[in-house]
């Protein structure tokens, strides 16, 4: 059967927007004198327009017929449903990486030195000479990048062959999410993730209906009464860290130092001969300058942090899924979390049941227990008295005097209202094995206590009917027109459901009107926040100063009434709630209106309070990161009340600290006035809505930004996911310091990918959020030893690592200016071949690269004292003041190496180079072993290694040291002063 799914009528086409043209006040010029006075102008922006219009043409919508079943008849060709998180394919792959290696000025430079060496005249040495290390570098990173490819391709293919059924004319058969197609029909069963867009048809329930979560999109993990669901899948950013753009800056202030010395050596040279060639040679001799081997390095070490890191057993289940960042984690400034899932675990749990005149905390349930039993073994004794032919008594509460209630019945009313005011659904289990047709399914139902869950739109309502059950009153069964309850004494009481009045955003509440079916009472139930029942409810002098003190607890407030209808009462407000549905204009105001007209004086009940549980070691945690440093903000979907109130109870917001609400604005004029009460307010916190943020964004971007900065702590209720990515990028473009975005569920992938530092939570809302981002935890706490144990090792490894393999290039070019200061600026090479290609390999890279296992700090120090994180974010590892100390440091060393081995082997000169080059390496493993600060087994192999990697070369380098090396060898004491000396 075809299914005609129309778009028409969604967008407006442009055509219908174009306005007349403008009249001509103005004689047409015509010819070489209109082209000349302005028509070039013309003629190129028509063609601009036109060329824009070519690209941004929308296709044209149509109706298109989908063949259930037979998705081989439908014409149009659409993708495949197959989620793809990888950043090349086959033909992209190996052109991506070198641009994004190439885009880096070092690699760029190497490139164009390695290719000058085809060129003859430019030719200072053996090809390999240059194109061996540049192979080298370049090759590590094809491999490193294919790694990370394969990790993302075989996560994908994970997720991509996860199994569904599928119905077809020969039965079910089972097909991979990757090949499901537009027109399957596809059986999804319980607990089982939505694998595309999809339209239901039928489900197992006799009212059509199906409860869906959508965490993976909104990131809500309650259960909600959905017909369809849209799942999407956002690929991964490529990030580029600090670190990484510092030393870009820094590579290129030394190639302005290459051309610097280089032009110094022509010039002195006195620009004889082709002198331009000289220059060329110069450049090409003192390229060394400029490490090839930094970038390899650096990239060697951030896998090595990397791995670290997952290895670390006090932080089990984390994945770096980027491992070009490993030191952002040591360089951030803000901290932008989710609430939902990444503080909290989204587990409610009934605390508090405040009746104004007693309180019952999780030590008293016990007594609400037995008198709720005591109440409902009266009302059954007094039934019982009842003949059964006589007719119900109803209520007449207008009338009636007040009487003072006993702590049994009043107990009993607040619990049967919290049972009965719900949209809670209780959901029974098949019997294992079981499946087929609604009827054969539901005669199969297990019906006992234990295979009975419950299904909501929202936790808090699970955790009230929950608490329900456990102190004795029941919910057995529920459908759109009748409630039953079981009472302590295994009755049970059916009720009828007359009206629901759905939870909305600007209401705040909702009510449900039900008729008892034992007796014929009609009532009136409602619950909602303290802001909006505090005007409804019957006066009291309580219900203000507990609100407060539940929610200085970190308690989430419910306020619970009823209100008893006679029938006439009922059948009034049904007339009239009817009329107002039925009404063209103003439809949403008249409901509203005669609902109002219902509350009104109404009984109050009850107040709740239901805790949402913090993720394991969230206090501690948050401390520890303000302790550091680090600015921490939460931006949530949720309201304003339940943001608070995890805001106070996670701790991040103080106790003692005041919060500044901002007031939902809609005004350029009001946005004004709410900024100037937040800039008197001095050392608070901020509360502030999506919709308030969006129009301050509009007006007073800069201000707004400016004055949350300077809060302690700021909450973003109300929060789309575009408006978290959007105040993410305002950090980043204000105040130019590092950002880390938090989150688990899908509804925070675009906060995660605009932040400089992504992580993502493994949790119940799915794996969006930790396949998006740049690493992965398991537990909101391991952040804390993730970003000050790791980021600070990383980042100070990564600087250390840096600036000595710069230190190491600059050594040796300054032996090369001297050597050619020396024999009249002659543009000859010091040491060729496998000298120059050994220096920066085998002879020096294993103890320059074991600087990836030094520390400053230990762990449980920098654990203990989180405070050592803020000196870090100052970035003085690696500033240009590190880095001109560090150049001094290898005009000296190299001065005095290259000057000693001329002077002090004089009469050895043949030599020099043999002598100067054993000082030079000697030089670089006595400055590696004088850097570290904490000695590593693997340190002290290296520097063996490598000592022994260059005695044992000597035997096979006759051709630059000679035969008679061993001899010029025994004035060692000559040698190793001025080694000591430099």
């Amino acid at each position: 059967m075809p299914l005609m799914m129309s778009e028409e009528g969604f967008e407006n086409e442009e055509g219908d927007y174009h306005t007349l043209p403008r009249a001509r006040l103005t004689r047409r010029r015509g010819g070489l004198e209109w082209f000349v006075c302005g028509g070039w102008k013309f003629l190129c922006s028509s063609c601009c327009d036109w060329l824009i219009n070519i690209c941004q043409r929308k296709k044209e919508l149509k109706a298109r017929t989908v063949w259930l079943g037979c998705p081989e008849k439908c014409e149009e060709k659409h993708p495949r449903n197959s989620i793809k998180n990888q950043k090349y394919n086959v033909f992209t792959f190996i052109p991506g990486v070198l641009y994004e290696q190439f885009k880096f000025f070092l690699n760029l430079y190497f490139l164009v030195v390695s290719c000058s060496q085809f060129v003859p005249a430019l030719k200072i040495g053996y090809l390999y000479t240059y194109w061996a290390p540049l192979g080298f570098v370049l090759a590590v990173t094809v491999v490193r990048e294919a790694i990370d490819e394969f990790r993302r391709f075989q996560r994908d293919k994970d997720v991509n062959s996860q199994l569904y059924s599928k119905l077809t004319v020969r039965g079910k058969v089972q097909v991979k999410s990757s090949d499901i197609q537009v027109g399957d029909l596809i059986i999804v069963e319980k607990n089982q993730r939505i694998p595309s867009d999809m339209v239901f048809l039928r489900t197992s329930e006799k009212a059509g209906s199906c409860f869906i979560r959508t965490d993976q999109l909104d990131g809500e993990t309650d259960w909600k009464l959905k017909v369809a669901v849209s799942c999407t899948q956002r690929l991964p950013a490529l990030g580029v860290g600090l670190l990484d753009l510092e030393l870009n800056q820094l590579t290129k202030a030394l190639f302005l130092a290459l051309v610097a010395l280089s032009v110094v050596m022509v010039t002195l040279q006195g620009f004889v001969g082709p002198w331009y060639r000289n220059l060329f040679r110069f450049l090409l001799l003192f390229s060394y300058i400029i490490p090839i081997s930094l970038r390899v390095n650096l990239d060697m070490g951030k896998a090595a942090y990397g791995w670290m890191m997952m290895k670390d057993e006090n932080i089990p289940g984390t994945v770096v899924r980027t491992s070009t960042i490993p030191e952002e984690l040591g360089r951030l400034v803000y901290l932008l979390t989710d609430k939902t899932g990444t503080l909290t675990q989204n587990e409610m749990v009934f605390k508090r049941l405040h009746l104004g005149t007693v309180s019952y905390g999780t030590d008293t349930m016990d007594e609400i227990q037995s008198h709720l039993m005591n109440s409902y073994s009266q009302v059954h004794s007094q039934a019982a008295g009842n003949t059964p032919g006589s007719a119900p008594l109803r209520r007449a509460p207008s009338s009636a005097p007040k009487i003072r209630k006993s702590v049994s019945s009043r107990i009993h009313e607040a619990v049967k209202a919290l049972a009965l005011c719900h949209n809670v659904t209780p959901v029974y289990e098949s019997r294992a094995g079981v499946t087929g047709e609604t009827e054969f399914a539901e005669a199969d139902q297990d019906f006992s206590d234990e295979n009975r869950t419950y299904q909501a739109s929202s936790p808090d309502e699970v955790a009230l009917v929950q608490w329900t059950e456990s102190v004795g009153l029941t919910l057995v069964s529920r459908d759109l027109t009748s409630m039953q309850l079981r009472t302590p004494g295994g009755q049970i009481l059916t009720f009828c459901v007359l009206q629901m009045f759905p939870f909305t955003s600007e209401s705040k509440r909702m009510g449900v009107i039900v008729r008892d079916e034992s007796t014929a009472e009609i009532t009136f139930y409602m619950k909602g926040a303290d802001t909006a029942m505090a005007a409804i409810v019957q006066y009291n002098d309580w219900l203000e100063e507990e609100c407060g003190n539940m929610a200085r607890e970190g308690l989430r407030t419910l306020v619970v009434a009823r209100r008893a209808l006679t029938e006439e009462q009922y059948q009034d407000f049904e007339s009239r709630y009817s009329q107002a549905k039925l009404s063209v204009h103003d439809r949403t105001l008249k409901v509203a209106a005669v609902v109002e007209s219902l509350e009104r004086e109404m009984e109050l009940l009850c107040l709740t309070g239901v805790e949402d549980q913090l993720q394991a070691d969230v206090r501690p945690t948050l401390e520890m990161l303000r302790n550091a440093g680090i600015k921490i903000w939460m931006l949530t979907g949720d309201k304003l009340e339940t943001a608070t109130c995890i805001a106070k109870s996670s701790h991040l917001v103080s106790r003692t600290q005041d919060i500044h609400v901002f007031r939902p604005v809609t005004s350029r004029g009001e946005a004004h006035l709410e900024l100037n009460a937040l800039r008197r307010k001095h050392d608070c916190a901020l509360v502030i809505s999506g919709d308030s943020l969006e129009v301050c964004l509009k007006y007073y971007q800069h201000e707004l930004v400016e004055l949350a900065c300077q809060c302690p702590a700021v909450v973003c209720c109300r929060c789309s996911p575009t408006q978290k990515a959007h105040v993410v990028k305002l950090l980043q473009q204000h105040t130019g310091r590092r950002t880390c975005a938090v989150g688990d569920g899908g509804n925070d992938v675009s906060m995660i990918q605009a932040a400089d530092c992504g992580i993502g939570i493994e949790g119940k809302e799915g794996r969006q959020a930790s396949l998006a981002a740049d690493f992965s935890i398991t537990q909101f706490r391991h952040i804390g030893r993730l970003l000050v144990v790791h980021g600070r090792n990383s980042y100070k490894r990564s600087a250390a690592l840096g600036q000595f393999v710069m230190h190491r290039g600059l050594i040796i070019s300054t032996m090369q200016a001297v050597f050619s200061s020396v024999f009249y600026f002659a543009s000859v090479p010091l040491y060729q071949g496998f000298l120059m290609v050994g220096y920066a390999t085998v002879y020096t890279m294993f103890p320059v690269f074991s600087l990836v296992l030094d520390q400053d700090v230990k762990p449980e120090m920098a654990m203990l004292y989180p405070e050592l994180y803020k000196d870090l974010t100052k970035g003085r590892a690696l500033s240009f003041k590190t880095f001109l100390i560090w150049v001094l440091i290898s005009i000296y060393q190299g001065a005095i190496l290259m000057y000693g081995a001329l002077v002090l082997f004089e009469s050895e000169f043949v030599h020099v180079v043999a002598i100067s080059f054993t000082a030079l390496i000697l030089t670089e493993l006595l400055m590696v072993a004088l850097t570290v600060r904490t000695w590593h087994w693997l340190m002290v192999v290296a520097e063996l290694l490598s000592l022994g990697c260059y005695v044992a070369s000597l035997a096979f380098l006759n051709e630059y040291f000679g035969k008679s090396l061993p001899e010029s060898l025994l004035a060692m004491w000559h040698l190793m002063f001025f080694i000591v000396t430099s």
